[in-house]
C-alpha cells in the first residue's frame, strides 16, 4: 500500500493530469522541470532521464486530446443546466465524462507504474524516504494550525 501512495505522489509531484487536474483544468509544469526535479532528488542517469522525458511526451500525446474532450464536455455540461433540460444529453455527456475519467485516470497510474520502473532500488527508497519526510511536515503542519486554530488569538 505504501508503494501506491509513493506513485499518486510520484504523478502529483510530476505535474501529471490526472483525471482530478484534468478536471480542475491544471497544467502540467514543463517536462524538462519534471525530470530535472527527479533528477535533483534521485541523481538519475542520462539513459533514466531520456527514458522518463520519453515516458512524460508519449503520455501527454496520449492525454491531451482526452483531457481537451473532458473540459468540452464540462462546459457542455453547464450549458444544459436550466428549466428546459435534456435529460437524455446531460446523461450521455457525464456518462462520457466518467468513461474519459477512467481512461484518464488508468493512463495516469500506468504513467506513474512506468516511471517507478525506470528507478533503481536505491533510488525508490530515497523517493519512499522523501515522500515520507514531506507527509510528516504536512501533519506537523496540519497540527501547529489546529492547535492555533482552537486557541484564542493573542492580546
Amino acid at each position: 500500500m505504501k508503494l501506491v501512495n509513493i506513485l499518486v505522489t510520484i504523478a502529483l509531484s510530476l505535474g501529471m493530469a490526472s483525471a482530478a487536474t484534468a478536471q480542475q483544468q491544471m497544467q502540467a509544469p514543463p517536462q524538462g522541470d519534471q525530470v530535472d526535479q527527479l533528477d535533483q532528488l534521485l541523481d538519475l542517469d542520462e539513459n533514466q532521464q531520456q527514458e522518463i522525458r520519453r515516458l512524460l511526451d508519449e503520455a501527454q500525446s496520449q492525454m491531451a486530446p482526452k483531457e481537451q474532450e473532458v473540459q468540452a464536455l464540462q462546459a457542455r455540461l453547464g450549458e444544459h443546466v436550466g428549466p428546459d433540460f435534456d435529460e437524455a444529453a446531460i446523461r450521455q455527456d457525464a456518462s462520457r465524462l466518467g468513461e474519459l475519467t477512467g481512461e484518464l485516470t488508468a493512463e495516469s497510474v500506468l504513467l506513474q507504474s512506468r516511471v517507478e520502473a525506470v528507478f533503481t532500488e536505491e533510488q525508490r527508497e530515497r523517493l519512499e524516504q522523501e515522500i515520507a519526510q514531506q507527509q510528516q511536515q504536512m501533519r506537523d503542519l496540519q497540527d501547529q494550525m489546529q492547535q492555533q486554530g482552537g486557541q484564542p488569538p493573542a492580546q
